[in-house]
């Protein structure tokens, strides 16, 4: 067995895998029932310029961070933090980082799997035609059917199972035979049919329409809560603090210009959501039926009914929610990647068994969010169900407090001459951007979005009657209670209806919701 230092856990055989690799990563769920709504409330192609100046000026230098720290050490983040530490001579307490990334990585893709399986089950859903003339009550129903009917929760269990043997499957045969192949077919694969349904949504939908709520500059809705929703959104979207970005920066070839090539990633991410948002509001009659939707209510439940308005109705829809598949199976190989690599590190297991180990451990996590839709639903803790905790602890306390370690560590920790040389070959204004960034801006700003996350989300637990600590200060329930939507900047960057909202038909027609179910902002906004 090798000892610790000497692990040698695989590398990319191509320097554009890491760009692959990369956009597989940050393009995940989002970019769908995320980045649409917030541009077409916050100021169209100004929200645009906001969300690109934060990427630009904040998280690009975080991503940058991590990936040349993998690629410096040649490890995953654990060992990568540990090493550089010591040969720092700071004190222990920043290795924090490297296991706090592996936590983060676990947790979030142990309910991202929950949500895959959700979406297999629409690509039989589709092609079977279940939304054949649906409305909103129907489509909704189907919903309610898969995810929040106790009754059914094998079915859903079958999917979450079916979801993960895909993930683990790739991931057993190893990083060049199974995440380098996968990643550089499955993205492009993405791409491209995220084309032909731009396309087929452009010929027959409105482009003008998607046009007008996403890309029209409207500076009358930019407001501070703008500035906000653009750095939350920018935050959570690019999988920053999973050691995600440190173990691609491992595998990466000694050619392969890391700093381009993450600028290029960022570049796409945003173009991939400019896309996703202009097709759905293109496919909508009229698209005001998408306006104020977003989350798992405009996913499978509006964007449903819009399509099945369409020509070959099945075909499409079953062809979205196979484009969907695609993004939310190459962000579980994303996920997967830093936790098997570090249980190889630690344990110096095969590759096959470390695969198959962790993702039945994720597998067995997962089933604590796919219960707490439907057998868990009246068990909650603080107002919260599980998932609803295990959401908040690693979006609002997990994933800012890595961000938090790093920024700190690069900017006070390392001298700037070691700086220079893990960063490589960089412009000088690069280097003092990064620098200060680091040492100043980066710290404070992830410090105040874990913050804010935090505060308004046990603040909003109160809604659900929880007779927690926190709901007996009227200061902290009544400032998340009064605050509107546009003044939190959680609430503008949370997807605002889980799927277990039940609904059922009422005499007048319109859907009511289910007095048992889950209220509004049960899931809050995170880094799928």
């Amino acid at each position: 067995m090798l000892r610790k230092y000497q692990t040698s856990i695989g590398s990319f055989t191509r320097k554009s895998t890491f760009f692959w690799a990369s956009v597989g990563a940050t393009v995940g769920l989002a970019n769908l029932w995320q980045f649409p709504y917030l541009a077409s409330i916050h100021g169209g192609g100004l929200f645009i310029l906001l969300y690109l100046a934060c990427l630009l000026i904040v998280t690009l230098p975080l991503m940058v961070t991590e990936a040349v720290i993998g690629r410096h050490a040649r490890h995953g983040i654990v060992l990568a933090m540990d090493g550089m530490v010591k040969n720092a001579g700071c004190p222990p307490f920043w290795r924090l980082a490297g296991p706090l990334s592996i936590l983060a990585a676990f947790v979030v893709l142990s309910f991202t799997a929950v949500f895959g399986g959700i979406v297999l089950a629409y690509i039989f859903f589709g092609a079977t035609d279940r939304f054949e003339g649906a409305s909103a009550a129907s489509a909704t129903a189907v919903l309610s059917e898969l995810v929040s009917d106790p009754g059914h929760y094998r079915q859903f269990m079958a999917w979450h199972v079916f979801f993960m043997i895909l993930v683990v499957a790739v991931s057993a045969r190893g990083v060049v035979k199974g995440l380098e192949r996968s990643m550089r077919m499955i993205v492009p694969c993405t791409l491209l049919l995220m084309l032909v349904l731009f396309g087929l949504a452009a010929m027959r939908g409105s482009l003008q329409s998607g046009i007008d709520h996403v890309l029209v500059m409207r500076p009358e809705q930019v407001t501070a809560a703008s500035i906000k929703a653009a750095f939350f959104h920018a935050f959570y979207t690019l999988g920053l603090g999973m050691g995600v970005w440190a173990i691609f920066g491992a595998y990466s070839t000694s050619h392969t210009r890391l700093k381009r090539s993450i600028l290029a990633v960022v570049l796409m991410d945003t173009l991939v959501a400019i896309m996703a948002g202009l097709m759905m509001f293109s496919v909508a009659a009229d698209g005001s039926s998408l306006e104020g939707e977003r989350g798992f209510s405009l996913l499978f439940v509006s964007l449903p009914v819009a399509l099945s308005g369409l020509p070959y109705s099945q075909v499409v829809i079953a062809s979205v929610f196979l484009l969907v598949v695609l993004i939310v199976w190459a962000t579980g190989l994303s996920l997967l990647e830093p936790v098997v690599g570090w249980f190889r590190e630690w344990t110096g297991a095969p590759r096959g068994w470390s695969a198959v180990i962790v993702g039945l451990a994720v597998w067995f996590a997962g089933l604590a969010s796919l219960f707490s839709f439907n057998l868990w639903t009246d068990y909650r803790i603080g107002g919260a169900t599980v998932f609803r905790w295990l959401e908040l602890v690693a979006g609002g306390i997990v994933i800012p407090a890595v961000a938090i370690l790093i920024a700190t560590f690069a900017g006070w920790c390392i001298t700037r001459r070691f700086a220079a040389t893990i960063l490589g070959n960089a412009p000088v204004v690069f280097r003092r951007i990064w620098f200060w960034v680091m040492r100043l801006v980066l710290p404070v700003v992830a410090a105040w979005i874990g913050l804010q996350y935090t505060l308004f989300s046990l603040g909003s637990l109160c809604d659900n009657g929880s007779a927690a600590i926190w709901c007996q200060q009227p200061t902290a329930s009544a400032e998340a209670q009064n605050r509107a939507p546009e003044d939190s900047p959680v609430e503008e960057d949370v997807p605002p209806k889980t799927p277990e909202e039940a609904v059922l038909p009422a005499e007048n027609g319109q859907p009511e919701p289910d007095e048992n179910a889950p209220k509004e902002g049960d899931i809050l906004y995170h880094s799928v």
